[in-house]
């Protein structure tokens, strides 16, 4: 048995048999069967599929419908019984209920009518052995309503009704219909039941399913046997229209296509489907003529690449797996004149032995294309250079057979490089021996991408080291945000502070111009040392205000006389009174002392100011009030002013909005101004006794600029010298008169300070000097020389005023 038993199962395990080898059957079969075996099968499927599940739907429907019939038949007969004994319960007419209930229970398919209490009593029945018995009603009949802990008090028809099987094997269908306290239960006639009882009871009616079942099953036979109709009809019809309109079409269709792969013409005029398989051959008729015109287009092409393949203007050659010339085109032709069966060194690079980094050999190794440049000679003699290009030809199966060489000649780039490489240390040298600090910076950031030699020397930082630095490093700390924002907006900056390396300050002039560097976008500044310059241009302007105090000294002396005079005459006093030993009162020694200091405190303020005026300053500016500084400058002048009967039209605007200038040095402008105005008026007094001897100042500001003006009633500027006012040297003075410097002193200080003058002959006679300045933020209170003003930064001044 044992062995019976293994030999079984090894059968069952060989090949073709078991589930897998029906399921690799299966697949076979879908795979390589004919279309129309598949399509009639799918089908034939669906339609099976399609006629079963519309027959199992009609049957349940069906069944499910009967039940609900019978479920609604005993649910209304169970309503009809309970109002028909409602009056016979109320009055308690046992045998009149017992009565009803008898007669009714004799219809046919009905199996029993019973009527139970609360307590699953029965108390009414159509059989009477039943009366008084307890039943399981909350298992069975009442399971609906007791299935909770508190009793439900409605329940819809279907779930009041039941289908179960009684011990005969029948097929039974229960209907409870509860009966309901009225209000006539509790009260007249009946008396019995409390009214706070809401069901009293309940009624069952049971009916025998059997010929509802023998229907059912009636039903089922008729359906089946249609659907077995309707599924072998509707196979038949398809297998004849699918060998109408599938089968041999497709045949057709079949042919065609091998007929177009063979090269063959195609006749498909038999398929005259308007239909997709129409629409299919006409696909395959096009195809079938399409093939033809690419075909033939294919040869043309074909005939133009080789023609391309000449033509191509560098030198292209396939090559064997032993460097052998298989093809080559005209261009290598040309050039090297090959022999059938040379080898590729041997063509055109005159070798007998391969190169040492062959290119193609590397390509036949990895199957990679690879590129290199070599050199070698033409055919004349002349050196030559080549960048090769080298690709691999494979064969079906993906090995490399051949290899593809393309060679540009480069000789010519080659030799422009060359010139390029002497160009740019050409002007690589020229770059680090310019005599001025030359930077690349990045235009965004400012940072330093390059710089000559001379910056190396002149800040002292190895080039490396600057490199990768801001620019801005190169400035004072307290500058740098302002020097930010002029190196992006201006082209010019003028008498710049930079510090070198060790800490030592100098001034600069500094020069920006937009480039493109390395495919980035920079600035090109050019810095100069000017601080040599500038202290010579110190050195003049101390020499113009020494020549300025030289014509200060009178007005000096007639400040200083009056204190002298005073604190003299006091002296003389005190010194009579000790001399003869006369009491002095106190309070007139009081008011000679008081008198003493202030005149003694007058007379240092005029030497204290001539010594702030005639020292060096620096060039830092800072706020100044224009008004204060012209009213200092006329301090040394007012009384010699009024003493030769020239007066001064003070038009001054209040306040005035502060300007960036060194005090000093502005005060100097103005008093060259004035000392100019009054050797005007001398000059023209001279000639003309009774002209007016008047000189004006007056300041004016608005929103961008502060405007003073100095003008007097001279004898003008000849409008043909107005050019040249500001030269240096230059001078309308008799000789020994002027040194031709004050103007021009003048001229460069107010551009050091962002602003302008300019010199007039107004109508009216005289001349006019008008100087406008640059405002900064804030205003500037009265102050004394060298006033500061408001703490708030200075607007930066236009592109054309800092110029």
């Amino acid at each position: 048995m044992t062995g019976m038993t293994a030999g079984t199962g090894g059968a069952s395990a060989g090949p073709g048999s078991g589930p897998r080898a029906g399921q690799g059957r299966r697949a076979r079969w879908l795979r390589g069967g004919s279309l129309a075996a598949k399509v009639v099968a799918g089908s034939g499927a669906a339609l099976f599929l399609g006629v079963l599940v519309l027959s199992l739907g009609s049957i349940r429907y069906q069944r499910e419908h009967l039940h609900d019939e019978l479920a609604a038949g005993g649910d209304r007969l169970g309503t009809t019984i309970r109002l028909g004994a409602r009056f016979a319960m109320m009055l308690n007419a046992r045998d009149e209920i017992n009565q009803i209930i008898s007669d009714v229970a004799r219809q046919k398919d009905i199996v029993s009518i019973r009527i139970y209490n609360k307590e699953g009593v029965i108390k009414f029945s159509g059989d009477p052995d039943e009366v008084e018995r307890r039943t399981n009603i909350r298992d069975e009949a009442c399971a609906a309503c007791h299935r909770t802990a508190e009793p439900r008090q409605w329940l819809a028809l279907r779930e009041r009704t039941r289908v179960f099987t009684d011990g005969e094997g029948r097929r039974l269908l229960g209907s409870l219909t509860p009966i309901m306290n009225e209000p006539g239960c509790s009260g007249e006639p009946c008396h019995f039941h409390p009214a706070d009882k809401l069901v009293l009871g309940a009624l069952e009616v049971v009916l025998s399913l059997q010929d509802a079942e023998t229907e059912v099953l009636s039903f089922q036979t008729r359906v089946v046997t249609l659907a077995a109709a309707v599924f072998l009809l509707g196979a038949t019809a398809v297998h004849l229209f699918l060998r109408r309109f599938l089968t041999r079409p497709v045949a057709r269709l079949i042919a065609g296509t091998r007929a177009v792969a063979r090269g063959e013409p195609v006749d498909l005029s038999g398929v005259r489907q308007q239909d997709e398989i129409g629409e299919l051959a006409g696909a395959i008729t096009r195809m079938d003529r399409d093939i033809a015109q690419k075909q033939a287009e294919l040869n043309r092409q074909r005939d133009e690449y080789q023609r391309l393949f000449d033509q191509v203007p560098c030198a292209i050659t396939v090559q064997d797996r032993n460097l052998r010339l298989l093809r080559y085109n005209r261009m290598f032709r040309e050039n090297f004149t090959p022999k059938p069966g040379d080898f590729c060194f041997q063509a055109y690079k005159g070798r007998t032995g391969k190169c040492p980094n062959c290119a193609v050999e590397m390509t036949m190794q990895t199957g990679l294309a690879h590129c290199s440049e070599e050199s070698g000679f033409h055919t004349d003699g002349s050196r030559a250079h080549w960048i090769v290009h080298t690709s691999p030809v494979f064969d079906a199966e993906g090995r490399v057979t051949a290899a593809m060489e393309m060679t540009l000649d480069i000789t010519d780039r080659r030799e422009l490089e060359e010139k390029l490489r002497r160009s740019e240390l050409k002007y690589h040298a020229i770059f680090n021996h310019i005599p001025s600090a030359v930077f690349v910076l990045d235009q965004q950031t400012l940072e330093v991408v390059d710089c000559n030699s001379t910056a190396e020397k002149v800040y002292g930082w190895p080039r490396e080291d600057m490199k990768g630095r801001s620019f801005l490093d190169l400035f004072p700390p307290d500058e740098r945000e302002r020097y930010a924002s002029q190196l992006r907006a201006f082209t010019v900056l003028n008498r710049a502070r930079n510090v070198a390396r060790d800490g030592r300050p100098f001034h600069v002039d500094i020069m920006l111009s937009p480039a493109e560097y390395l495919a980035r976008q920079v600035l090109l500044v050019t810095t100069t040392d000017i601080t040599e310059r500038l202290e010579a241009e110190q050195k003049v302007i101390q020499a113009g205000k020494m020549a300025t105090l030289g014509e200060m000294a009178t007005g000096v002396a007639h400040e200083l006389n009056q204190p002298l005079t005073v604190i003299k005459t006091a002296g003389g006093f005190l010194l009579r009174k000790v001399t003869r030993g006369e009491p002095i009162d106190p309070d007139i020694l009081a008011t000679m002392a008081r008198e003493i200091d202030g005149h003694v405190d007058r007379a240092s303020r005029i030497i204290g100011h001539m010594r702030d005026f005639g020292r060096r300053s620096d060039l830092a500016l800072e706020r100044v009030d224009v008004n204060a500084v012209l009213r200092s400058a006329t301090e040394f002048f007012s009384r010699q002013l009024s003493l030769r009967g020239i007066d001064i039209d003070w038009r001054l605007t209040e306040p005035l909005p502060p300007v960036m200038a060194v005090p000093n040095r502005l005060e100097q402008v103005f008093i060259n101004l004035l000392l100019n105005a009054r050797d005007a008026i001398e000059e023209r007094s001279e000639r003309e006794p009774g002209a007016p001897r008047r000189i004006t100042v007056e300041t004016v500001a608005d929103d961008r600029r502060v405007t003073a003006r100095v003008c007097d009633t001279g004898g003008g500027i000849p409008p043909a010298l107005l050019p040249r006012i500001f030269e240096p040297f230059f001078t309308t003075k008799k000789v020994g008169k002027g040194t031709g410097l004050g103007l021009s002193i003048s001229y460069g200080l107010v551009k050091e300070f962002g602003g302008s003058i300019q010199a007039s002959s107004p109508a009216e006679g005289g001349a006019c000097f008008t100087l406008h300045f640059p405002v900064t933020s804030g205003t500037v209170g009265t102050v004394g020389t060298g006033g500061g003003g408001a703490a708030e930064e200075p607007v930066a001044p236009r592109e054309g005023d800092a110029a």
